[in-house]
């Protein structure tokens, strides 16, 4: 029987290898390198902490708004629950696609998340009309900021956050008209 000789490597194979591992650090790799790859995780994973946090608020206040437009603000967020849950998904598995695994575990939003606290009491439609405001205008003061920092690293994970930004910037323009 005749020995198999172990195969040669060249110095470019073992180069390759070398910089295949150092930019792959989990199971999923993506198209961007080590520093786009970090800078644009990190604007996802706050992106997605805010997103789980803002449709968290939403739902408490679902389950605690009273007051005589009662029926309205509590379907309207049931509206934002359901987009703030799909937008935190859309962000996550974005996340995935750029090879960055999202971690969106109750105490890493609760650590994370920039959304001011909502109380755990019954909130009347108008206090409860203006924590959504609030909540609103803070995730996309941060949101935007971020649309701004992968403006050189990842255009793809802009355009999400763009897409984002509007449809969250419509939302709060319907929340404000009810103050007005």
């Amino acid at each position: 029987m005749a020995q198999k000789s172990a195969p040669k490597t060249t110095k470019k194979t073992a180069a390759t290898k070398k910089s295949s591992a150092s930019k792959n650090t989990g199971p999923i790799t993506g198209p961007l390198g080590d520093a786009d790859r970090e800078i644009t995780g990190e604007v996802l994973q706050d992106t997605l902490l805010d997103l789980i946090d803002l449709h968290l608020v939403a739902k408490q206040a679902h389950w605690n708004v009273v007051g005589r437009f009662f029926r309205d603000v509590h379907l309207q967020l049931d509206e934002l629950v359901t987009a703030a849950r799909g937008y935190a998904d859309d962000v996550a598995e974005r996340s995935v696609a750029i090879g960055v695994s999202p971690d969106g575990r109750a105490a890493t939003v609760a650590k994370g998340s920039g959304i001011p606290d909502f109380p755990a009491d019954w909130r009347t439609d108008k206090q409860v009309i203006e924590s959504i405001v609030d909540a609103l205008a803070e995730v996309i003061t941060r949101l935007r900021k971020r649309i701004d920092e992968t403006d050189k690293t990842d255009l793809v994970s802009q355009d999400l956050l763009i897409a984002i930004a509007s449809d969250l910037e419509k939302s709060h323009w319907m929340w404000q008209a009810q103050l007005a």
